[in-house]
């Protein structure tokens, strides 16, 4: 099997992904850093294996790991081994550490947060309309990073005075450019800073899932100070990262499909066709680490070895033909039925799933119609993907906003 090496720069996702899925439903790769590991490139294999409890989400269990060969200072260590959280747990102890965190983002209670979402939706876009007309607006600055930050930070009682800094240290994070000597010092300040929201919240406790966290740990519920730490920062990241990627993505496709884009404007096709749409074809996350083999386990005419790692590879998986037909690699908002799974599947599936569907269903019909007549700013073959292996994610997203609401100023 030949071993397929994850470009650290991001420079053709489309392609390496296609060499993925090329390679069969299940492939060697290496990433970035030198580490092997095992993808999963098709959609039923994927499907499978995210519920198969052979493979686990202990990283003891990672012969690599036993052997200490992954450095300390690996740019990815910090998705490699986040910290004990629901993340990096299963069975009795996920479940324990999940509970409260799906309770509050159910479907219901999501649905509590859309006038909040709203309002901080029509903040933004009056911010919009007050920037000097005729000039690039970076999109994804302006308008998709500010939303999905402001509402799990208010859903987790994080302070916008911390925004900037939590800003610079997930850039660092997510980063395979991050330099080593800057890693451990990276993975510190980010404990450090989520340790001292959560002892703010223990002092003075608010209407918040972060102070929920910690009352339930008060209340029996047995949650270390390292699991509510680990929580946070894993509800905050993925919180945000995600719906800013999806936000992005629906405009590019949007933009680059003009047809399309026609349709969903004069309501000939809905607004959730086009979000689920772009989930599966261009997926926010492109890989997500890291879950690990107890057993030898089939995967097709394939053996995912005991003890080796294995990544998702999502970006390959939304375009399997085997799932979705010869038009897989089309974009089509109409797509009926669309099973994606860019969210998860099986007992790890992304609590926030409901949330990030709210923030982009908002967000995104709200934006096209108080600027009907926007454009990109750059052709499309300029858009340059963040050096992220894990995250579908532009630098930016240069457009012309055009006159608001489509009439003259």
């Amino acid at each position: 099997m030949t071993r397929i090496a994850l470009d650290p720069f991001v420079t053709d996702l489309d392609g390496e992904s296609a060499a993925l899925r090329a390679a069969g439903p299940l492939a060697e790769v290496e990433l970035p850093g030198g580490v092997h590991v095992y993808a999963v490139t098709r959609h039923a294999e994927a499907r499978a294996l995210l519920t198969d409890s052979r493979v686990v989400k202990d990283i003891n269990v990672w012969g690599a790991w036993q052997r200490g060969e992954i450095p300390m200072d690996w740019p990815l260590i910090g998705l490699a081994n986040p910290g004990r959280s629901m993340l990096t747990v299963d069975g009795a102890d996920h479940r324990r550490l999940r509970t409260l965190v799906a309770q509050a983002l159910t479907v219901k209670r999501v649905e509590r947060l859309r006038a909040g979402i709203e309002a901080l939706t029509n903040a933004s876009l009056e911010k919009l309309a007050a920037l000097p007309a005729g000039q690039p607006v970076d999109l994804k600055a302006e308008f998709a990073y500010p939303l999905p930050m402001n509402v799990i930070s208010e859903l987790m009682g994080v302070d916008a005075a911390d925004h900037p800094r939590l800003k610079e240290l997930f850039e660092k994070f997510f980063s395979t450019q991050t330099p080593p000597e800057e890693v451990p010092q990276m993975m510190a300040d980010l404990g450090a800073l989520f340790t001292k929201i959560v002892d703010a919240k223990r002092a003075n406790p608010g209407d918040d899932l972060t102070s929920a966290l910690i009352a339930a740990s008060e209340d029996g519920d047995h949650l270390t100070d390292e699991e509510i730490v680990n929580t946070l920062q894993l509800i905050i990241a993925a919180g945000h990262e995600t719906t800013i990627s999806l936000i992005v993505n629906v405009v590019e496709a949007l933009q680059t499909h003009p047809e399309q884009r026609k349709q969903v404007l004069n309501g000939e096709i809905g607004w959730d066709g086009v979000i689920e749409e772009t989930l599966r074809w261009n997926t926010p996350t492109s890989h997500v680490l890291i879950r690990f083999a107890t057993e030898d386990i089939e995967v097709g005419d394939r053996i995912l070895p005991k003890g080796e790692g294995l990544i998702i590879s999502f970006g390959a998986l939304g375009r399997d033909e085997e799932a979705y037909g010869p038009t897989a690699g089309e974009f089509d908002t109409t797509r009926t039925p669309n099973r994606h799974i860019a969210f998860g599947h099986g007992p790890h599936v992304c609590p926030g799933a409901a949330l990030s569907r709210l923030e982009a269903g908002i967000a995104l019909p709200a934006l096209y119609e108080r600027f009907p007549e926007l454009e990109l700013a750059v052709p499309a073959s300029e858009l340059r993907n963040k050096p992220i292996v894990t995250q579908n994610d532009l630098y930016e997203l240069p457009v012309e906003l055009g006159c608001p609401f489509g009439h003259d100023a």
